[in-house]
């Protein structure tokens, strides 16, 4: 108990560590320990949820330093920006997203404002049967060095079915018939790194040791690739 306001007072400063000083002196009695808990969550309840955000974001940071490799290694040519770039911005997406879709300017403004930006994307189908079909084609495509073709090419061309994914395969130059093998391999590693992110949607997005999710702004990215930057 005294260890758990110990907690609280390295997460809120100077108010958990009054609370964890008037806890830890002496031998107090469990009871009278839990009273004091009660009472100072009672009077100051935005602990509980900042608490759990800061405890998220700890964990969230762990498995990212942990799958790093995975996460930012771009497979083919699926990343814009600069190569060479100090920060990597990876975004988790599927075809199907509305929001991944009305995302897209939000990323080439960052990209246009950020010369020393470099943003990886990485397929996460799992909306329907047609997102894989479509992961699978924007895989192909990646390989084949013509993903960002592709890509803008199948959020322009409506909703994923089989005729706009080979309508965006043929404004883009690219060769569905020739697939590679380890495509589905890809989509299964990808699937399993975002499970282990605690990954529940798309778009998600991981910078630094960061991981954001949903149509993010433009300065709420920024914001984080700054951060990123400065760490």
């Amino acid at each position: 108990m005294v260890l758990g306001l110990v907690a609280i007072g390295l997460l809120f400063g100077a108010g958990g560590m009054w609370l964890a000083d008037r806890a830890a002196p002496g031998a107090m009695d469990e009871a009278r320990v839990g009273r004091i808990v009660r009472d100072y969550v009672l009077a100051h309840p935005d602990l509980i949820p900042e608490a759990i955000e800061k405890l998220q974001q700890r964990e969230s940071g762990k498995a990212v330093a942990a799958n790093r490799g995975k996460i930012e290694e771009p497979y083919g040519n699926a990343w814009i920006g600069n190569p060479k770039g100090d920060v990597t911005l990876v975004e988790y997406y599927d075809y199907n997203c509305g929001f991944c879709r009305a995302s897209l300017p939000t990323i080439e403004k960052l990209v246009a404002a950020d010369k020393n930006l470099r943003v990886v994307f990485k397929e996460l189908p799992v909306l329907a049967d047609s997102s894989r079909t479509a992961a699978r084609a924007s895989l192909t495509a990646a390989a084949q060095g013509r993903f960002k073709a592709f890509h803008d090419a199948l959020y322009a061309a409506g909703p994923v079915s089989d005729a706009t994914i080979a309508q965006a395969a043929r404004a883009s130059g690219v060769d569905l018939a020739k697939a590679p093998a380890d495509i589905d391999a890809v989509i299964r590693d990808n699937l399993e790194t975002a499970a282990k992110l605690g990954v529940t949607g798309t778009p998600a997005w991981v910078v630094g040791d960061q991981l954001l999710s949903g149509a993010l702004p433009l300065d709420r990215l920024q914001e984080a690739v700054a951060k990123a930057r400065a760490s």
